[in-house]
């Protein structure tokens, strides 16, 4: 999903910005800051509770329904479909009003969306969107919601000429109006990019073009990694070159605990969740920070845009700074109802016929190696180490030679090193205990050039499981 975060601009960023996104705060607490008070609604449709319903014995639930399941989220509305989209958007926002809390909605079907990346699709005319809009505003209802227009519609241009870009800011503008007219409660914001995209300058000038002030403001960070510390910086400087001291900023913290990992922007390994979604931001200029990349949905690398992937579920939450604590009453458990709107997809990644796979097994331990996904020069492996006795392993190593020419760029539920074809695999800390018949499984990205073949032996603690 949203391919476009990372382009040319943050490829000339020589510094890795790491840290936490600040103290977590539970999900939607009431304002002390910014113009919303409440608390935020949690899709009850979400992939990642879909999978929590379906997965309730497999080892990574607990921690990915206790830090990521129980968070309120936001709700993509991705499909051109007016009839469609009007019924969704009204069931989802009077579950919400049910339950007296705040939906957050994105409207995501410009055309030219992501300018034909990962996350292409969307309406195929200006004059379909603006129908679409109507549509999308007529289920919104009278009571406070939070609308977030056309994720990189501002930031992203690149596939458009001068004429396109001005029709595009007035189609946003219209938008704006609409919503509005239809819901007077509603809180709009457009896309701010993020702070290491474009200038605050530029990026204010685009806001203005579409239309921001009749917004409440506009959102950052949608879909990225940076910290929150550089996004309400980034959004002071824009506000501040807009000159309109009745907007703010909305900040996505759904994946930034850790910050970047340098200039990567699709799956990067060894990212958390931040700060839940509140409106407690304790910024004058921050209406409130919230979850709208969905935690776990991936970016069109580890598998196709939009898809539930677990290991990454998993690894964000190892990492994240939100406690195994629930912020609310709701049950991360509640069985899905109807079907999601869901962030785009782009066709799936595709994988070999054969993915490469290796098992090796027989006394002292046995080694499943099976490749995930695979796209043009990377892929994605899962390794499962099972203890076959005759004793408990107190802290783990794995050592192998790929067979070929693959690099491994990042790992989750261990930490990896690679010298040559050599890689050795340690331990996470929490998994480095093997009972007798125990199992530790941890993933890694990699690229690879040729043939991706699977390690032909594994050893565990120096003794090869053979």
């Amino acid at each position: 999903m949203l391919r476009s975060h990372l382009r040319s601009a943050v490829a000339a960023i020589a510094a890795v910005t790491i840290g936490t996104a600040g103290l977590w705060l539970a999900g939607g607490g009431s304002a002390s800051a910014g113009t919303i008070s409440g608390t935020f609604y949690r899709d009850p449709d979400s992939q990642v509770l879909r999978w929590l319903a379906a997965n309730p014995g497999d080892s990574r639930a607990a921690l990915i329904r206790d830090r990521i399941g129980v968070q309120p989220q936001a709700r993509w509305f991705t499909t051109p479909n007016t009839a469609t989209t009007t019924a969704s958007v009204q069931s989802y926002v009077g579950g919400a009003n049910a339950a007296g809390q705040i939906p957050v909605l994105v409207a995501y079907a410009i055309p030219n969306r992501d300018c034909g990346g990962a996350s292409a699709g969307g309406t195929t005319t200006l004059t379909e969107y603006a129908a679409w809009v109507r549509a999308f505003a007529s289920g919104l209802g009278s009571r406070t919601a939070v609308v977030l227009l056309e994720p990189d519609s501002l930031a992203l241009q690149t596939c458009l000429d001068s004429a396109g870009v001005a029709a595009r800011a007035a189609a946003l503008a219209s938008a704006v109006t609409t919503i509005k007219q239809a819901n007077p409660s509603a809180k709009v914001y457009l896309d701010g990019g993020h702070s290491a995209w474009n200038s605050a300058g530029d990026q204010a000038g685009r806001l203005v073009a579409a239309g921001v002030r009749n917004a409440d403001g506009f959102y950052s960070n949608v879909s990225n990694f940076r910290t929150t510390a550089d996004e309400v910086s980034y959004g002071r400087n824009v506000l501040n070159a807009i000159g309109a001291g009745n907007l703010h900023q909305i900040v996505d913290t759904s994946r930034n605990g850790r910050g970047p990992n340098g200039s990567q922007w699709c799956d990067p390994a060894g990212r958390g969740v931040g700060v839940g979604p509140t409106t407690s931001t304790g910024e004058s200029s921050v209406d409130a920070y919230v979850w709208v990349k969905l935690p776990g949905e991936a970016d069109g690398c580890a598998a196709a845009a939009g898809q539930f992937v677990p290991d990454l579920a998993y690894q964000l939450a190892l990492n994240g700074v939100v406690p195994s604590t629930q912020p609310s009453s709701q049950s991360p458990s509640a069985s899905p109802s109807a079907s999601p709107s869901k962030s785009p997809s782009s066709s799936p990644s595709k994988s070999p016929s054969s993915s490469p796979s290796s098992s090796q097994g027989g006394t002292g331990c046995s080694v499943a190696y099976r490749v995930d996904n695979q796209w043009n020069n990377g892929f994605t492996a899962t390794v499962t180490i099972t203890n076959r006795g005759p004793a408990t392993v107190s802290g783990w190593t794995l050592t192998f030679a790929f067979a070929g020419d693959q690099r491994i760029s990042g790992a989750w539920n261990a930490t990896a090193s690679q010298s040559g074809t050599a890689v050795t695999v340690r331990d996470g800390g929490w998994n480095g205990t093997l009972p007798v018949g125990g199992t530790a499984s941890f993933g890694f990205q990699a690229s690879f050039s040729g043939t991706n073949a699977a390690p032909a032996a594994f050893k565990l603690n120096g003794t090869t499981c053979t």
